[in-house]
């Protein structure tokens, strides 16, 4: 399964949200039972300051993920170019990288 490209603003200081569906090859939604998920953003691929989200299956069926932050975790990251992505783990220990991209951090003021 190849990572499906996508690009996310972050809006720093504030609280962040963003839901993905994880499709097969044909299209068709990922029945997700049985996997965990993680994702994390880093300054480029090989800094070892990470930030990770909160990932939650909104519905494990349709191959739903939520990934969260809360606004006291975007408040700690400066802003500027990012990169994440999302990796599933299957029951059986296969990994895949199935979401990555670009992320934006765009800067608070008043928080």
């Amino acid at each position: 399964m190849a990572a499906i490209p996508l690009n996310l603003t972050l809006e720093q200081g504030t609280d962040f949200s963003v839901n993905l569906t994880v499709r097969n090859s044909d299209g068709t939604p990922l029945n997700l039972l049985g996997y965990t998920a993680a994702s994390e953003i880093r300054k480029h691929y090989t800094a070892t300051t990470k930030y990770p989200f909160d990932v939650t299956f909104a519905d494990r069926s349709l191959g739903k993920i939520s990934l969260t932050m809360t606004d006291a975790a975007t408040a700690l990251i400066s802003e500027g170019r990012y990169v994440y992505d999302v990796y599933i783990t299957s029951s059986n220990g296969n990994k895949s990288r199935v979401i990555a991209g670009m992320l934006f951090v765009s800067p608070g003021v008043s928080f």
